[in-house]
């Protein structure tokens, strides 16, 4: 039973976050190359962000998850087709931003399902679909990096088969309530309540609480904004700050200034290793975004592979560590850390560098949401502490995504800057991508 769910969790979270990684990897081949590679990454967060800001405040009543499951994987197909049929800019910024729309509304709903299970495994559960997502960013950018040889558009196409395994893992794998509702207590500690099935009831009033008890179940529950603002204060300055500066800073990174990190394509005499990976100047923006990705996976399935969470007190630490290095890529893409005459050596830096952020990063998203499952609700009512539960993790969606979209904004007009200051010191790769 137990590794049912972990597999099934791990396969929701790399197949709904894999066509996001694809498209921010195949950035340099979906546009020309005057265009900003931001205007991708801002195309593929800013539907996911909407959804994550309005659908927890706005949702009422039960949550359908064979509804959206079906719902998700026929958007997500319909985006990438639309991607793979278009030729125009116009028309793949439309079906990336559809397919981005099925993204946030996917991840959102996997996260709510976990809070559907007993607390120790809804922690591993977290664990698990942390280590999906952190796969998917590996499975994305190794699959571009070998699809892309068939050409944009087929690539694209082969890709959009990918949300079909979904629905397979959440029908046919995940174990359904009946399956488990009996063997709690043997099973390791699997509870799951019929998430699919349960309704909501009404929050108790004190007419409700004074006598008129029967008809306590008979009406919709539905958390106030009151409610949901006394949940969200105290997990700003705890999980939402650190995770919006988290995003803010890699991001910068990985879209404004990666794509400018830059440097001749390295002789096989000088460098043996480096030519293994780097055959054109086109081959560096998609490494880096394979070595942050590799590294991702590996910080985020560190729950998953029995390393214990990083203590709630030191979350604010990654977000630290990635501003340092924020900086210094900055430098080394404007000015160069070493000089134009120590490539190799400003390519291990670089390769470094890009390796702690995915680390950081991974630990921040990771032992945030953990922490988040792992928190009580304040009421003793299940159903009431159920839809806290959804709540508080589905609601924690808002800090991430506004984080990517600053950064997306910052990143379009500091690659052209970093670009123009490397020209200005006639360093001219970046204008020949």
């Amino acid at each position: 039973m137990s590794w049912r769910l972990g597999v099934s969790f791990f396969l929701f979270g790399l197949i709904n976050n894999v066509l996001y990684v694809i498209i921010l990897s195949a950035a340099l081949d979906l546009v020309p190359a005057s265009t900003p590679k931001g205007l991708i990454a801002f195309c593929n967060i800013v539907p996911s962000f909407i959804v994550k800001v309005v659908w927890p405040y706005l949702l009422k009543g039960t949550i359908r998850y064979h509804q959206r499951v079906i719902g998700c994987c026929v958007i997500s197909v319909l985006g990438m087709i639309v991607v793979a049929l278009s030729g125009g800019v116009g028309m793949r910024l439309l079906g990336i931003s559809i397919a981005s729309f099925s993204t946030g509304l996917g991840g959102l709903t996997f996260l709510q399902l976990t809070t559907a299970y007993a607390p120790i495994t809804a922690g591993r559960n977290i664990g698990y679909f942390a280590s999906g997502t952190g796969a998917a960013g590996l499975v994305g950018a190794s699959l571009w990096w070998e699809l892309r040889n068939f050409g944009t558009r087929t690539a694209i196409g082969l890709s959009s088969v990918l949300p079909l395994m979904i629905p397979f893992a959440y029908f046919f794998l995940l174990p359904q309530p009946p399956s488990v509702s009996n063997q709690d207590e043997e099973d390791d500690g699997v509870e799951l309540i019929a998430a699919s099935s349960t309704e909501y009831i009404p929050l108790p009033t004190d007419e409700d609480e004074g006598g008129a008890t029967g008809y306590r179940h008979s009406r919709i529950i539905a958390l106030s904004a009151s409610d949901k603002w006394r949940m969200v204060k105290p997990m700003i300055p705890k999980y939402m700050l650190p995770l919006f500066c988290v995003y803010l800073f890699e991001y910068t990174i990985n879209q404004g200034i990666c794509p400018t990190l830059l440097y001749p394509v390295p002789s096989s005499e000088e460098h043996p290793v480096i030519i293994l990976m780097i055959k054109s100047i086109r081959d560096y923006y998609p490494l880096w975004q394979l070595v942050y990705q590799v590294t991702v996976f590996l910080s985020r399935s560190s729950i998953s592979l029995g390393c214990p969470p990083l203590p709630a007190k030191l979350l604010p630490v990654p977000a630290i560590i990635q501003l340092v290095i924020l900086l210094a890529l900055t430098y080394e893409s404007a000015i160069g850390i070493f000089g134009e005459s120590s490539e190799g050596t400003s390519f291990l830096l670089v390769f470094l560098l890009v390796s702690i952020e995915g680390i950081c990063g991974g630990l921040a998203y990771v032992n945030a949401f953990y922490w988040i499952n792992q928190e009580k609700p304040s009421s003793s009512d299940p159903e009431i502490a159920k839809q806290e539960k959804e709540f508080k993790i589905g609601s924690i969606g808002f800090p991430d995504s506004s984080g990517i979209i600053l950064a997306v904004l910052v990143s379009m007009p500091l690659e052209l800057g970093l670009c123009a200051a490397q020209v200005k010191r006639g360093k001219e790769l970046c204008r020949s991508l």
